[in-house]
């Protein structure tokens, strides 16, 4: 049953990967312009659509060498070794807005990198088959240590900023990328990541906040990137869990709600992002025969609009941010076109390839 050019939101009974893929390369060659206010997170929502076109199996469609370009034009440099004990991050730029000339303006608040944006930047080069030895890793990762504080967890940018699971996160993926892990106290990160699990076994962003479904997404792949959380845990070695596994489990499943999606918090509506969040620390415990997988694939193409992509809830427009995580959630259900993704990593198995741990 396809959809009605007079009811955009008529509702498909199949994934139709055609539509999505017109839609991806609409917002390759040129953003609407409701995304002006997002100019800041360029570098990110250059993510989400080239990994979702990643994990489609399309990556031939784009000019890779462009894009390798246009990221590694957004890392901040430091001028001598001396600048790194000014505080700052050397990472990446979310956009090029953001990236004034050195004689522009005095304060360095001007030119902040950002772990975010950072993680974006290093997952499309990986994405685009770039040897991330190549790039000045060693700033990036001797400079983050600015970033983390004494709780072990992480500010996203040098200056002024909040700290929670999300930035420590970043600070793992980036570690983890880059095969190196001199730019983070793992052991103080852990004990972080440990104090935010809740009452109800899922973590909040920070200690002593509601449990979360994005936070404990980013709990559960850090703790796997950094070694502490084992492959299969949950039948592998629930017992001898750093966390509280059989209660982070059971909050996991309360999250599918009867429309047959995932809410990210109690009594909240569900939400195709949260297919992922949710769904894939699922994926990553081994949990996958908890979900009602017929349910949530019903509940996603609620959701598919008939210009390509996904929304938030049924029948509102598309956009990047929920279309990518809905590609990640059908990649995860095995959707018959989409390539394997690594959870932890959310990019393809096929382009993260990673040497420390088995993705």
């Amino acid at each position: 049953m396809a959809a009605s050019l007079s009811d955009p939101f008529s509702i498909d009974c199949l994934f139709d990967k055609e539509r999505h893929m017109i839609f991806l390369e609409m917002m390759y060659q040129l953003l609407p312009s409701d995304y002006q206010p997002q100019e800041i997170n360029h570098l990110t929502l250059a993510y989400f659509t080239l990994s979702s076109l990643d994990i489609l199996g399309a990556l031939d469609q784009v000019d890779k060498d462009t894009i390798v370009l246009w990221v590694l034009s957004l890392q901040a440099h430091k001028k001598d070794h001396y600048e790194f004990s000014n505080g700052q991050f050397y990472g990446f730029l979310g956009s090029s807005s953001s990236n004034f000339a050195a004689d522009f303006h005095t304060s360095s608040k001007h030119n902040a990198s950002h772990l975010a944006s950072t993680y974006s930047a290093l997952a499309i080069l990986k994405m685009m088959g770039c040897e991330l030895s190549l790039l000045d890793s060693k700033s990036i990762v001797i400079s983050m240590k600015n970033l983390q504080k004494d709780n072990g967890s992480f500010m996203p940018i040098h200056f002024g900023a909040e700290a929670d699971l999300r930035f420590v996160y970043c600070a793992t993926a980036i570690s983890y990328l880059l095969d190196d892990w001199t730019g983070v106290d793992k052991e103080k990160a852990k004990e972080y990541i440990l104090n935010c699990q809740s009452y109800d076994g899922g973590f909040g962003l920070c200690p002593g906040l509601e449990s979360h479904g994005g936070a404990t997404y980013c709990a559960i792949a850090s703790l796997r990137l950094m070694g502490y959380i084992e492959d299969n845990v949950l039948f592998e070695g629930a017992s001898s869990s750093i966390i509280n596994i059989p209660m982070l489990l059971d909050w996991m499943v309360q999250r599918q709600a009867e429309d047959g999606g995932f809410q990210g918090r109690i009594n909240k509506p569900s939400d195709t992002c949260y297919a992922f969040w949710v769904g894939g620390v699922l994926k990553i415990l081994g949990g996958n025969k908890f979900v009602s997988k017929e349910a949530l694939h019903d509940s996603l193409l609620k959701c598919q609009s008939m210009y390509g992509g996904f929304s938030k809830f049924p029948g509102e427009f598309p956009e990047l941010y929920h279309s990518y995580y809905s590609f990640c959630a059908f990649s995860i259900l095995e959707e018959p076109g989409f390539d394997n993704l690594c959870v932890e990593l959310g990019i393809s198995k096929r382009a993260a390839c990673g040497p420390s741990i088995s993705l």
